[in-house]
């Protein structure tokens, strides 16, 4: 393949993956802030589930970047 096809789907792995993630990121956070705002004494278990939904959104990122990795790798 071309080396600039291989280039722009290493960069569309890693951007797309990166958008995706910041909208989760943003959501969840925005959400999560809601309902700490509505029952302040649930903030500590939400405050926790918050934290590993945000773990989980950041695999997304890094499958992407190994994606990236993987598509250079063949150049």
């Amino acid at each position: 393949m071309d080396v600039g096809t291989l280039a722009l789907g290493a960069g569309l792995a890693v951007s797309i993956g990166g958008i995706g993630v910041g909208l989760g990121m943003g959501l969840a956070g925005g959400k999560a802030f809601e309902a700490i705002a509505r029952q302040p004494e649930v903030g500590g278990d939400i405050r926790t589930l918050l934290f590993i939904t945000l773990a989980f959104l950041e695999t997304v990122i890094i499958y992407g970047l190994l994606i990236a990795f993987m598509i250079l790798g063949n150049m």
